[in-house]
Order: C-alpha cells, then sequence, then structure tokens
C-alpha cells in the first residue's frame, strides 16, 4: 500500500490504524460485501441469525426457502444436511445456526456477542449446546408427539431443562449480564416459541410461577428493540402450529 503524499510514515500508521480499527469503518467495508441468507421466516434457528445480523447492522439479502420443495440453491450450499439457516459470504456458505453465530461474531468485530474470555466463551457454547440438545428436543416431544406417554415425558424433560437454566440464570438481566449475548440469542426459540406452542397444545412449559426469573428474562428478551424488529409476526405463527397439532391430533 501506498503511503498517502505529504505525510510521513508515522503519521501514516497513526492514520492506517485509526481506520483498520475504527468499528464505523469496519461495519461501512462489511456492508459492501455480499451476504445472503436462506431461511423460513418461523424457524427459531434462522431467527437466531437474523438477529446476530441486525446487531451487527449487517445488510443481507433474504431469501425464503419452502421447505417442502426445497430449492436448487439450498441444496447446493448445504447439500448435507439439506436444512435452514444458511448463511452466503461472498458465496461461502456456512450452515448450522449456533456455527453461524460464531462465524458473525468472528468476521464482523463490532457489538460482540461472545464473551472475550476464553473460559466465558466456552460457558456460552457449552449453554447453547444445552438448549438444543435439552430444551428444544423436550418441548417438540411434549407438543408434537402423538404417544401420550412420549408427550408426558416431553414435559417432564422440559421442566427439568428449563429448571437448569433458571439457576443459570441467577438474577442477572440476561444470560449475557445487563445486555444479551449468544446464549440469549441461542435460547429466542424458549422466549417466543414455547409462548406459543404450549398454548396451542394446552400445556404450561415456561410459566411466571414455576419458573419467574426465566420468565421475567423472556419478556425482557423479547421486548428488546433489536429483537422486536427480528422476529416474525406472531398470529401466522400461532395458526401454523395450530393447524400441525390439530393434524397430528386427528391421525390418532
Amino acid at each position: 500500500m501506498q503511503l498517502i503524499r505529504g505525510t510521513n510514515f508515522t503519521s501514516q500508521a497513526i492514520f492506517l490504524n485509526i481506520k483498520f480499527n475504527n468499528p464505523s469503518f469496519l461495519l461501512m467495508a462489511a456492508n459492501q460485501e455480499e451476504v445472503k441468507l436462506l431461511g423460513a421466516l418461523g424457524s427459531p434457528f434462522v431467527c437466531r441469525v437474523q438477529i446476530a445480523l441486525k446487531l451487527k447492522g449487517i445488510e443481507y439479502k433474504f431469501l425464503e426457502e419452502n421447505l417442502r420443495n426445497k430449492s436448487e440453491l439450498l441444496l447446493k450450499y448445504n447439500p448435507v444436511h439439506k436444512k435452514v439457516p444458511v448463511l452466503v459470504h461472498n458465496e461461502k456458505p456456512i450452515s448450522e445456526s449456533l456455527v453461524i453465530l460464531e462465524y458473525i461474531d468472528e468476521t464482523w468485530k463490532q457489538d460482540p456477542i461472545l464473551p472475550t474470555d476464553p473460559y466465558q466463551r466456552a460457558l456460552a457454547r457449552f449453554w447453547s449446546k444445552f438448549i438444543d440438545d435439552k430444551v428444544v428436543s423436550a418441548a417438540w416431544k411434549a407438543v408434537f408427539t402423538v404417544d401420550e406417554k412420549e408427550r408426558e415425558k416431553g414435559v417432564e424433560e422440559s421442566h427439568e431443562a428449563l429448571e437448569i437454566l433458571e439457576n443459570e440464570l441467577k438474577d442477572k438481566k440476561f444470560f449475557g449480564g445487563d445486555e444479551f449475548g449468544f446464549v440469549d440469542i441461542a435460547a429466542v426459540f424458549i422466549a417466543f416459541w414455547i409462548p406459543i406452542v404450549q398454548e396451542v397444545a394446552g400445556l404450561k412449559l415456561l410459566t411466571s410461577q414455576k419458573f419467574p426469573k426465566l420468565y421475567k428474562w423472556s419478556q425482557e428478551f423479547v421486548n428488546h428493540p433489536v429483537i422486536k424488529e427480528v422476529l416474525p409476526p406472531r398470529d401466522p405463527l400461532f395458526a401454523f402450529f395450530k393447524a400441525l397439532y390439530e393434524n397430528l391430533a386427528a391421525s390418532k
């Protein structure tokens, strides 16, 4: 890179340091790149990625997928799992929502969502995986399983997992502290999707009586300005899950 005429090396070095370490400059440069997101608007996993992109101020093109008739683009970019979300950054595809969140955080440094401390970063990854492995799977089982015993087991497993998260949250506003972070974004399913599906099925998975701290967190989270802009409309989502639930009930 050539030095700017009329400046000495020291001045040039200071200029470059300010320029390339300035979040505003980095954001402007990042927005000149091509970012696409293949997703479905009712997916909590896609919503995770949308939250991270919104928080970082990254412009992107949303390509909605019909998961009953998957596009050639989706099969091209995610030939292994053939599912959404897929983030495509300058024609480089990244799949799996938690992996995408880490990629976004490492690529665009402004407004970090993962802690800087290595141990805290490891904990954030642990709890995010816990949410997928224990909470999401148990809640789906509780609501969308035909077998009654399996449904009861799903409710029990949901309560056990939510109790663990209740204890982990303690008295913090968010899992990330005063501001929401990686674990909060991963837990958007708990805050927004669980209240919908439990109403559809007439269940009580997340309530203010049973999990007061987690319930309070969920209200803080879904009403955060960044989150409110990204969440899908509730009514169509409720109608979709109600139809799905009724179809399953009719198939018994």
